[in-house]
């Protein structure tokens, strides 16, 4: 096991990365790369959960917008 697990959101943006076949770690505009799908993953995690599932999500994660 991860010493640091990651938060729901940064594997659902890293699943992006993948999917888009781009380097999750590769750093743009100073972040890495999965940081830039943080908005999508959040626009489908609000919609795919409860509030409360969301705002519990939200508070776990270090991941910034």
């Amino acid at each position: 096991m991860s010493r640091n697990p990651k938060s729901p959101r940064e594997r659902a943006a890293r699943a992006l990365c993948r999917f888009q076949v781009l380097p999750e770690n590769t750093m743009h505009d100073g972040k890495p790369m999965w940081m830039s799908y943080l908005e999508e993953v959040d626009t489908v995690l609000a919609a795919a959960l409860t509030a409360e599932e969301w705002e519990r999500i939200k508070a776990e994660g270090p991941a910034e917008r």
